[in-house]
């Protein structure tokens, strides 16, 4: 019998990247939700900005190592992993994985919305059992300290949740999850940026034709200012890569 558990991982910048469809990902977590005995794991979303970012933050980069599944969660670390491990790695983002597990699981999914700011998360978990049938298992913002943290995760544990999405922000988030797993004890926790202001209306999903060609960073970039300060990271990561790529030198790409 083949192991489920059992993907190709490969290695981006010393960070694991599984090679697993958005299907394959959401038969894994499927199985990890309702496996017995419970036991808690981890998912990763894996975008350029995460590869930048950790290089200043050794936590962020210890919860990725870590992570059970870390999925590619756009078109810059698909294009990566053929530059320099002459892969193709199929995407598995963020929004289409929490949406995917809402619409197979419904009412037999259990969610807490934890992150975002005050009183979005209540949104998000409304429209959820709206649109999906889920059950909301508990909420709270994302808007608290770290002396808070152990009163947080202890508050997921005792809400019997299955899946948990963390918004919190990059490295926030994964670092939390990560080192409050055995805490929190859910199946699934995964990082999700800014899927509960999605799911709450306060965040559009990029077009479908921007997400269908893997670019839809570029249309959330050049439509919020606020984004504009990120254009710099997704710059140094097409120099981290071509540089790593010259280092390799008769790696194919």
């Amino acid at each position: 019998m083949t192991n489920p558990d059992h993907t190709q991982r490969l290695t981006l910048f010393d960070l694991p990247l599984d090679n697993i469809t958005l299907d394959g990902t959401l038969d894994r977590l499927g199985d990890w939700i309702y496996r017995a005995p419970r036991s808690p794991h981890t998912v990763v979303t894996l975008n350029p900005e995460f590869i930048v970012q950790s290089r200043t933050q050794p936590d962020f980069v210890t919860a990725m190592q870590v992570a059970d599944l870390v999925t590619a969660d756009g078109v810059g670390i698909v294009w990566a992993a053929r530059q320099l491990c002459a892969q193709e790695v199929p995407r598995a983002p963020g929004f289409d994985i929490v949406q995917g597990l809402m619409k197979r699981h419904g009412a037999d999914l259990r969610v807490f919305f934890l992150g975002a700011k005050p009183g979005v998360a209540e949104v998000a978990a409304q429209n959820a059992a709206r649109d999906y049938g889920i059950q909301v298992a508990g909420i709270h913002h994302g808007y608290f300290d770290l002396p808070e943290d152990q009163r947080v995760a202890e508050l997921v544990r005792d809400s019997g949740a299955d899946l948990v999405l963390t918004a919190m922000g990059a490295g926030r988030q994964e670092t939390f999850n990560q080192y409050w797993r055995q805490v929190m004890n859910v199946p699934v926790m995964i990082g999700c940026g800014g899927v509960i202001d999605v799911l709450a209306g306060t965040a559009d999903l990029a077009p479908d034709w921007t997400r269908r060609l893997g670019v839809e960073w570029i249309w959330r970039v050049a439509g919020d200012r606020k984004r504009w300060n990120r254009a710099p990271r997704l710059a140094k990561f097409v120099q981290m890569v071509r540089a790593e790529k010259r280092r390799a030198g008769t790696r194919p790409g």
